[in-house]
């Protein structure tokens, strides 16, 4: 019966944490931009000249193979 009791404790104690956590962060402004997140993934990257340069100066053999594959599937 006392394990049961200490179980209790402890669970309202966690319970408490997070609460507190949530409570934190709410006032703290993490919730604060509802729009932007859901509309990021809509948004298309441009990808500059020097990007592509720098992305083939790392591995030059995945860029020609896949420059190869776009160039002849159609």
């Amino acid at each position: 019966m006392k394990i049961m009791l200490f179980l209790i404790l402890v669970s309202l104690t966690v319970a408490v944490g997070f609460l507190l956590a949530y409570l934190f962060a709410a006032r703290d402004g993490q919730f604060d931009d509802e729009y932007t997140p859901a509309i990021r993934m809509l948004f298309d990257d441009n990808i500059t000249e020097e990007q592509e340069k720098q992305d083939e100066a790392l591995n030059p053999s995945l860029c020609v193979k896949l420059n190869n594959s776009s160039t002849t599937t159609k």
